[in-house]
Order: C-alpha cells, then structure tokens, then sequence
C-alpha cells in the first residue's frame, strides 16, 4: 500500500515545512471585550510562540521573509507570537492560531518577482510630449487677454 504524502514528525506547516509539536507553545488568558460571565471566567484568549530557527524545510531566503513579514509580531526573546481571541474556546482559537502561522509561512514561501528597470520607448515618450503640448494649448487658450 503506497503512501500518499510523506510522513514528517510533529506539525505539517505548508508541504515539507514542519515543526515539532514541543516548539509549538501556547499560552492561555481571558479575552478582552464585551462576552459577559463566558468572557470572564474562561480563559479563551490563545497565544502561540515559535522560534523562526525551529520551523525545519524553509530555505534561509524564506525563513528571513518569514521574519519580515511577522514585524511587530516578532517579540525581544525573537518568538513570532501569534495571537486570537476570535472564538469562544481555547481550541478554536489554538486552531486559529496555527491556520494564521499557516497563511504567514505561505507567504514567505512566495518569491517576490523581481523588478527590473526598463527604459520607456520613443513612442511612448514622444506620446506623452504630445499629451503635454495639447494640454498646454488648451489651458493657453482658455486664458483671455483684453489688448
């Protein structure tokens, strides 16, 4: 019986890019917000840290995307820290949490397209020159001058 995807300890992330469950850590707290008694007496509220070193399958090039694309939601220890409070339960919101990590990495493996300077051609320099003159001509002649 032939295996259909590969097998990787741990947490598959995006293709061949996983982690171990152990990197992966939560925290838990009260959500902030209007919920009334469930908001005050549930911790909901879900906060996953990951260093960007222990994700394993990423290139260094999308591992240095990957930070710069967390930003501020990178944190002084160099954990990406992500949080949600969207749900009103931890397990919701812990799915939440992996799916955002999910999209982020999906992300930092896009290779940004590289842009190269090109020059305009004659014709559409001359074409703007043209523009330019015409517009010219007709603010001159709206201009009215009493000799």
């Amino acid at each position: 019986m032939a295996q259909t995807e590969s097998w990787v300890p741990g947490i598959r992330l995006s293709g061949d890019i996983w982690t171990d469950r152990a990197e992966l850590r939560f925290a838990f707290s009260r959500s902030s917000g209007p919920g009334g008694q469930n908001v005050n007496k549930v911790n909901s509220k879900t906060e996953l840290r990951i260093r960007p070193e222990v994700i394993h399958g990423l290139s260094d090039a999308a591992r240095q995307r990957l930070i710069a694309l967390a930003g501020r939601r990178i944190n002084s220890a160099g954990e990406i820290l992500i949080v949600s409070e969207l749900a009103r339960t931890q397990e919701a919101n812990r799915v939440e949490c992996l799916k955002r990590l999910k999209a982020l990495i999906g992300a930092a493996l896009v290779v940004p397209k590289l842009r190269r300077r090109s020059k305009p051609t004659r014709a559409s320099k001359e074409r703007r020159l043209t523009g330019k003159k015409r517009r010219g001509e007709t603010k001159r002649l709206r201009t009215s001058r009493f000799e």
